[in-house]
């Protein structure tokens, strides 16, 4: 048996790694990567992650020239106010169906969606909304008037102004 002689490795080659210093590297490279994904998470936190919105009750300034039975509506709110004899009140605009935005017309209001029709006071004339529209909560403080979005009152609910 004849042995093959070695060939001088030369200077420049790299030394061989071993399997287990490839295996020590790659648990320090996962645990500095799970730190600085930890690190980026915990700088998030003082962030919040919900959208601002809008106070669900809000102050109405009715115009003047408001004829009776004619429909207000605030800009950037999703409500009608109506002032008549018997006072003034709020009906959502949000259709019964699938929240669709419904538009307020002199019959009452129609939803652009799916067709539903309903009268001046919110009732369904045509389906496919399943409730009439929701009244909303109307106050009077200090000659001021507010609509709370949130809380909804039975039908024929007016405030005295």
């Amino acid at each position: 048996m004849s042995e093959e002689p070695k060939t001088p490795r030369s200077r420049l080659e790299p030394e061989p790694v071993s399997r287990r210093d490839v295996l020590g590297l790659m648990s320090l490279w996962a645990a500095a990567s799970a730190m600085f994904f930890a690190l980026v998470g915990m700088l998030r936190l003082p962030k919040a992650a919900v959208l601002s919105s809008p106070s669900k009750r809000f102050r109405v300034s009715l115009p003047q020239t408001l004829a009776a039975g004619e429909a207000f509506t605030p800009v950037g709110r999703n409500v009608a106010v109506y002032r008549d004899e018997q006072g003034v009140y709020a009906i959502s605009r949000v259709c019964t169906h699938l929240g669709c935005i419904v538009k307020p017309t002199a019959e009452g209001f129609e939803c652009p969606c799916h067709g539903s029709r309903y009268d001046r006071d919110g009732v369904v004339t045509k389906g496919p909304a399943p409730r009439p529209l929701e009244w909303l909560a109307v106050k009077e403080q200090g000659g001021a008037l507010y609509v709370d979005e949130g809380a909804s009152v039975a039908a024929g609910t007016k405030v005295k102004v």
